[in-house]
């Protein structure tokens, strides 16, 4: 039967599930394949990756998870026993802090001063000046939004199993 619970729970784990392996792919792909390219070749592949980023596909699973992570833990206040509450509350905390947070106060911020920088008026050292102040950190914020991505889906999905074991019991 579908409830309101089960619905939130199925889409809560889905839109972070297809944000959790966005993050995961490029910690595994594209991070590292981008990371062997030359200096200028870096910064305009990730001015490009970081336009179009910007999507509404990418916005349906980083603002949907945002949104239905606390209206999951919110119903499930009442509709679902204390422990899925719990556990679907500390998936939204880590999600909004961990993934949103450092998306919006690391990433982001990192995104717009590396779209400002103008390739192709700049010389080979101030090239080599940008990546270096926008690689590393910016790999160091992701790969930590990926480990509170992956975590916010374990949880969220510890939640559900919680949910259904206390239905069937």
């Amino acid at each position: 039967m579908i409830t309101v619970q089960n619905a939130l729970s199925f889409f809560a784990i889905f839109f972070s599930a297809l944000l959790t392996g966005l993050l995961y792919g490029y910690s595994c792909s594209v991070n590292p394949g981008l990371g062997k390219l030359p200096d200028t070749m870096y910064l305009e592949a990730m001015q490009s990756i970081n336009s179009e980023i910007l999507n509404p596909w990418f916005f349906a699973s980083f603002i949907g998870t945002l949104i239905l992570l606390p209206a999951a833990a919110w119903h499930s206040y009442v509709h679902a026993p204390k422990i899925s509450f719990l556990l679907i509350t500390a998936a939204a905390l880590v999600y909004i802090i961990g993934v949103f947070g450092i998306t919006a106060a690391g990433n982001v911020p990192l995104n717009e001063s590396l779209a400002k920088f103008n390739i192709s008026m700049a010389n080979q050292v101030s090239i080599s000046a940008q990546r270096k102040l926008f690689e590393a950190r910016w790999n160091n914020y992701h790969t930590l939004r990926t480990l509170c991505a992956i975590l916010t889906l374990i949880l969220t999905i510890v939640s559900a199993l919680t949910i259904q074991s206390a239905k069937c019991k």
